[in-house]
């Protein structure tokens, strides 16, 4: 884990610079396989692959985290480690940052629930992907007024094989 920064300062220093590093890694996601044009989207849980369809008949597949869900009408982020429907196997890059928390003494990262913006939310997800090395941060909506936030690990792309 991380040691040195002094909490208020430093711990908004380096979420900035987590979010930053998140949006660079985005553009580049976007530039080299369209990350943000997808069609539709799957995550199975089971074998925690994130897959993302786009309308040429390419897909993306990567292993993938739930960080958290954000409920967009109460504004408040429920931790991936706490979600009920959420497999412990999927828990792990949220737990990372709990770890991270508690080693800071930072209680928005170890409460299970948090009331934030959507865009705090982003930064807990853009946070997780620089504490645990993962190649991206990705937001889906599961249902009207409820986001899901995933990192996701190494990407595969391929193309629809013709039937």
């Amino acid at each position: 884990m991380l040691k040195f920064f002094n909490r208020e300062k430093n711990l908004d220093a380096f979420i900035a610079a987590s979010a930053e590093e998140a949006q660079t890694a985005m553009m580049l996601h976007n530039a080299n396989w369209r990350l943000g044009e997808e069609q539709s989207w799957h995550l199975d849980q089971y074998t925690g692959q994130l897959l993302l369809t786009f309308q040429d008949g390419s897909f993306a597949i990567a292993p993938a985290q739930v960080i958290g869900s954000f409920h967009h009408h109460e504004n408040s982020f429920l931790w991936g480690w706490k979600h009920p429907s959420v497999l412990p196997a999927l828990q792990k890059n949220a737990n990372v940052v709990k770890a991270f928390g508690k080693q800071q003494k930072v209680a928005e990262l170890t409460k299970s629930r948090v009331d934030c913006t959507e865009h705090r939310a982003w930064e807990y997800a853009a946070l997780a992907m620089r504490l645990t090395q993962a190649k991206g941060a990705y937001r889906v909506i599961v249902k009207p007024g409820v986001s899901l936030f995933l990192t996701f690990g190494e990407v595969q792309i391929a193309q629809e094989a013709a039937v």
